[in-house]
């Protein structure tokens, strides 16, 4: 099925701004800004949020250059704001990087020769500023860019101009500006979502990244104020080992290295036009992958530069030194130095980027082994519950992966697969970004002691849908996909079964209850509902789901209603850990309540039906850091408080369900359990196979099924509870990611409910960061 890829994009003009946008309007919700953090140790009088949008329309008015843009909104609605610079006297130069732009994706080669015919062909450079809320200084540091190259004259600035087009996303966080806190106002880490894209703000960067896939992607953050050599303040990526196998690096790495030395040259060469002495001082910076032999690697590509290098652009993270006017300088000449490179290297840098789409077209991976990369993904329809499938096409569309639909039945690796399945072929210009969205992901245990962050992902295992791959040719009529459409209905008359498949499943049926439709759960856990026709179409409408009429079995119990709290983490060393669950609970149509363990400890429980701990057991104390205190506890009494009233909610029959180690070394403290609960190395992280028994909090998974796992927990001594889930018991239950010493967890147990009491303990990470969607129902039966 090799053919020429269709390109879906550059319907508007990239100086314009290509994404969905509006001219920017005064906002009539200007919220409190909390100004500056607690966990920062340098403080300075850095431009809030509420006076952004002033600054940016008078820069818009004054300036021909300039063109301003809301491309999006936050989590709760604050404008995401774009600033496009580009001079006026190279529109031509602009137009023909629309289309260079569309040949990259088309036809690669074609795009080369392009190149080498149009070497006047503008590059956009996206510059994107405080990602994190309280790394201050990126959005700072952007107004001064700002000023220079919307305004000044000189050589250096018009050459740039006449080269680039400089898109800035001036505060890519709002919300956690006005709150100072690291997250959005959901409390997710938007720097660790560009795998799941949960989150508006990481959608509006991704939408930019897929229609102006930059050349060059600048991540300004802070603070690292020394981290190796003396006198090499800051931090600039490329990051060390291990590389993700998906990223075309020789290409990538190539130019990175030496355009971050030249960003490091240009910090040192102002180095006395700064205020401290740790700038005066500075002798260099430290890179990474020049400086370090692990530590700081961008192997998930959950964030904004790894991502980018995906499609082909030199991401950076730029971490600057200090939150301070020399850390705001630091990040302006640290972009300058990465804009002067480009300038003296911008043919070379577009040919090696386009090469990583030539190489993809062409199935020539020379960094991998021949059978890394399959020919192609098969994603078969899921007859009984589509919902998922839908999801994921959507995704990898979203994420300019081509996506086809099989227009009539074929046999692959000698197996009928239906009219209608969906054909991922890996002959196309981004075939390392599909293939990171559907590979299974390696175990990478011994290649390191330990990983900044996550290190495996799989959407198939953790989204639950199958991805089948294959290494021969698919000969089938197909038609590219170009949106996806839900196309939720109902078959008879009622009563309707509803299989306890998905996130979906759960959300239709939680719906139907708040309407006050009938709905019953049999002993596998699937669902019936019961009710007049257009009040229950009007909600199937909204999904991906097909029902059908099926009898109500008599074992089947009717479901009313859970009321939910889940114990907030304010924020507990710079992380909300409960957001991902609270979040996973709120897609599966429950009403949430977050309460502070004070909340707790005063007031109780009782007005819930269940409560829900996934989160740090270190919240319940009351020795905390400055930065810390408003997240827990202020005495001794409170934390004996909390866990009375804790006893006082189980005993009464309230539902307790712990997430992850933190929630069972509280349920151990509060005497809830007998078990022993072990933990492993806290950053270990990965995809695991799980034994899941014949339980109620089990329902609807295999035998042998996924889990995920982050700071891996399980349990022993488990004679008095009745177990739910184990490890599997096999040397190979590990799958994916990094888990040095897992041996003793092998066989254990992961899930546990007590006999005498409704308390669940699951070990694995049932709503890990909103992510993890094919665990979610662990939760929700946990609550039924």
């Amino acid at each position: 099925m090799k053919r020429p890829l269709l390109s879906t994009l550059l319907s508007v003009s990239l100086l314009a701004g290509t994404l969905p946008a509006t001219h920017v309007l005064a906002e009539g919700d200007k919220a409190e800004e909390r100004k500056h953090s607690l966990f920062n140790s340098e403080k300075y009088d850095y431009i809030t949020y509420d006076s952004l949008s002033d600054k940016l329309t008078q820069f818009e008015k004054t300036s021909k250059r300039i063109d301003l843009r809301v491309t999006g909104k936050s989590s709760t609605g604050k404008n995401l704001y774009t600033v496009t610079i580009g001079d006026n006297e190279s529109k031509r130069s602009a137009e023909k990087y629309k289309t260079l732009r569309k040949l990259m994706s088309d036809d690669p080669k074609k795009a080369q020769h392009y190149l080498k015919v149009n070497p006047d062909v503008k590059a956009p450079i996206l510059i994107h500023a405080s990602i994190h809320g309280t790394e201050f200084v990126g959005t700072d540091a952007v107004i001064k860019l700002i000023e220079r190259f919307g305004f000044e004259n000189d050589k250096e600035t018009k050459e740039i101009l006449k080269n680039f087009t400089l898109i800035i996303n001036v505060n890519a966080n709002p919300d956690g500006r006005i709150d100072a806190t690291r997250f959005n106002a959901e409390g997710i880490d938007l720097n660790r979502d560009f795998v799941t894209q949960s989150q508006p703000e990481t959608k509006a960067v991704v939408k930019q990244i897929v229609e102006y896939n930059p050349l060059v992607l600048l991540d300004l953050h802070g603070y690292v104020k020394q981290r190796g050599v003396a006198k090499h303040p800051g931090l600039i990526l490329p990051a060390t080992p291990p590389h993700n196998p998906n990223y075309e690096y020789d290409l990538l790495y190539n130019w990175m290295n030496q355009q971050a030395e030249a960003m490091e040259s240009e910090l040192v060469s102002e180095r006395k036009n700064y205020e401290s002495e740790l700038y005066q001082s500075m002798e260099g910076t430290h890179i990474p992958l020049r400086d370090s032999a692990s530590g700081w690697d961008v192997y998930p590509p959950i964030y904004t530069p790894a991502y980018a290098m995906l499609h082909g652009g030199y991401g950076y993270t730029l971490e600057a030194p200090t939150n301070d006017w020399d850390g705001v300088k630091w990040q302006v000449d640290a972009v300058t130095g990465a804009l002067k490179f480009a300038l003296q290297n911008k043919q070379g840098m577009l040919h090696d980027q386009i090469e990583v789409f030539d190489r993809g077209v062409s199935g020539d991976h020379p960094n991998n082994s021949k059978e890394f990369y399959p020919e192609a993904y098969v994603i078969p329809e899921n007859k009984e519950d589509n919902s998922t499938v839908q999801k994921v096409v959507q995704h990898l569309i979203n994420n300019d992966v081509q996506v086809d639909r099989s227009e009539q039945s074929f046999f692959m690796n000698g197996k009928k697969y239906d009219k209608g399945s969906y054909i991922v072929d890996l002959d196309q210009a981004k075939a390392g970004l599909a293939n990171t969205f559907l590979w299974n992901g390696e175990d990478i245990s011994d290649d390191i002691d330990a990983m900044y962050d996550i290190s495996a992902w799989n959407l198939p295992e953790l989204w639950g849908f199958d991805a089948v791959e294959t290494n021969e040719e698919i000969k089938v009529k197909s038609t590219q996909v170009k949106n996806v459409e839900k196309d939720g209905k109902l078959k008879g008359k009622g009563p309707y079964f509803v299989p306890n498949n998905s996130v979906d499943a759960v959300e239709l049926v939680n719906a139907l209850i708040k309407r006050g439709v009938s709905v019953n759960r049999d002993t596998k856990g699937n669902f019936y509902i019961e009710g007049k026709e257009e009040q229950v179409k009007k909600e199937v409408k909204k999904s991906s789901l097909t029902l059908v009429s099926k009898r109500i079995p008599d074992d089947a119990v009717a479901l009313k209603k859970v009321r939910v709290a889940i114990l907030k983490d304010g924020g507990l060393g710079k992380v909300q850990s409960h957001a991902g669950t609270k979040l996973a609970l709120e897609r599966l149509g429950f009403d949430v309540t977050e309460v502070h363990p004070k909340d707790v400890a005063q007031r109780g429980l009782n007005r819930y039906d269940a409560f829900v701990y996934s989160g740090s057991a270190s919240l319940i104390s009351y020795k905390f850091s400055e930065a810390n205190k408003e997240f827990g506890l202020s005495n001794e009494e409170e934390v004996q408080a909390f866990y009375n009233k804790l006893n006082e909610f189980v005993n009464q029959n309230g539902k307790f369900v712990a997430i992850g180690a933190g929630g069972s070394q509280i349920a151990k403290t509060a005497g809830l359990t007998d078990v022993e609960v072990h933990k492993g190395f806290s950053s270990a992280n990965g995809i695991v196979h799980i034994a899941y028994k014949d339980s109620p909090v089990t329902r609807g998974y295999k035998d042998e099924d996924t889990g995920f796992v982050y700071s891996p927990v399980w349990y022993t001594h488990t004679d008095k509870v009745n177990v739910a889930a184990t490890f599997a018991n096999r040397d190979d239950f590990f799958v994916a990611g990094h888990w040095k010493d897992r041996k003793p967890a092998q066989g254990q147990a992961v899930i546990i409910q007590e006999r005498s009491k409704p308390v669940t303990l699951i070990g694995i990470e049932a709503g890990f960061r909103n992510h993890t969607d094919y665990l979610f129902r662990l939760i929700s039966n946990s609550l039924y």
